[in-house]
């Protein structure tokens, strides 16, 4: 199983953003420590999620950057990449284990301690624990569990736990310091004016 870097690009589709163009931007200072989670909107084809991820695992070979595949399975095996990620309405942890293989990454969403125990249990190699704060790159999404809900589940599991939702460099400290692993990241990549230098901002944040 490859190893999991610290920082979670979630690629961003909707109208007039460029998750190529960020991607682009960001492989070069991230590198092995970026994980990109091609994700699209419920109503893009699997034909347009196989192009986007073909094109995202081409970009990402040079850098040794891990490529993920939310929710359509079926797509990750397509284009190879080194795994997925499930959401609370997608296949159970356990099944989506199954499609993908023993040596795949898998990712699950959980938000409190219970739903993140069975997940690993189930087969879940990493968390992705949310929202932390508010966030508009997402609809329908539950209240904000901030740093205490990320430390919650992180003190409940050992393995790596992503913080997602609302995050920027400014979070990162406390989130890190709340137990999580890494963190995954949408707007404040595709709205950076230079996420170039958001991408080296937020890879120190993690690691100092």
């Amino acid at each position: 199983m490859p190893s999991l870097g610290r920082l979670h690009l979630i690629t961003d589709t909707r109208p007039g953003r460029d998750p190529l163009g960020v991607l682009r931007a960001a492989l070069p200072v991230a590198r092995s420590e970026l994980v990109v989670q091609v994700r699209v909107a419920d109503d893009a084809t699997d034909r347009e999620t196989y192009e986007l991820a073909r094109r995202v695992i081409t970009l990402c070979r040079p850098y040794e950057a891990t490529c993920l595949v939310n929710d359509r399975l079926h797509v990750a095996l397509a284009v190879d990449a080194a795994g997925g990620h499930v959401g609370a309405d997608d296949l159970p942890v356990r099944a989506a284990r199954r499609v993908l293989g023993p040596a795949a990454v898998l990712g699950a969403t959980a938000r409190e301690p219970g739903a993140a125990v069975a997940a690993v249990a189930a087969g879940a190699s990493y968390l992705g624990v949310g929202p932390c704060h508010a966030t508009d790159t997402k609809t329908g999404l539950p209240d904000p569990i901030g740093p205490n809900g990320v430390r919650a589940v992180a003190e409940a599991v050992d393995v790596p736990v992503i913080a997602i939702g609302g995050v920027t460099v400014a979070s990162v400290p406390a989130l890190r310091a709340a137990g999580a692993y890494g963190v995954a990241v949408v707007g404040a990549l595709s709205n950076a004016a230079d996420p170039a230098r958001t991408t080296s901002e937020l890879l120190g944040a993690l690691t100092c």
